[in-house]
């Protein structure tokens, strides 16, 4: 399993929720969003041979997906709690990077790495 990077349980959708009148983004808002930090990972990597982050090597990782002291506690927290292989946490990296390059950050920041941190459910033991 830890070579899947996403991990997302989908429950069942309410009524309500299903009814609801109410719009999130449309499709084309995210599809900017989304071709923009494609662009974004290209103009980062291409130099490299690489072309998106799911293709980053581990050098490439260690230069392109920096965490601050606060994520650093996190990550460590994670990593040792729950007990995460060496991929996991590679994953989640490459993860959190994509999630900050949606958002339109240059570095990852806290909520980018719980975000990715949350898609790696399976990792998690069973209470």
């Amino acid at each position: 399993m830890d070579r899947i990077d996403l991990h997302v349980e989908v429950p069942a959708v309410r009524y309500r929720d299903l009814s609801d009148e109410r719009r999130g983004e449309t499709s084309q808002t995210i599809r900017e969003r989304v071709v923009a930090a494609r662009q974004c990972q290209i103009d980062r990597l291409e130099a490299d041979g690489v072309f998106c982050n799911a293709q980053m090597t581990p050098p490439l990782l260690r230069r392109d997906c920096r965490v601050d002291t606060e994520g650093g506690r996190l990550l460590e927290m994670v990593v040792d709690r729950l007990g995460m292989s060496a991929r996991a946490y590679d994953r989640i990296l490459k993860v959190a990077r994509t999630i900050a390059d949606l958002d339109g950050h240059e570095s990852i920041e806290t909520v980018h790495l719980s975000e990715a941190i949350q898609y790696r459910s399976l990792d998690r033991p069973l209470a």
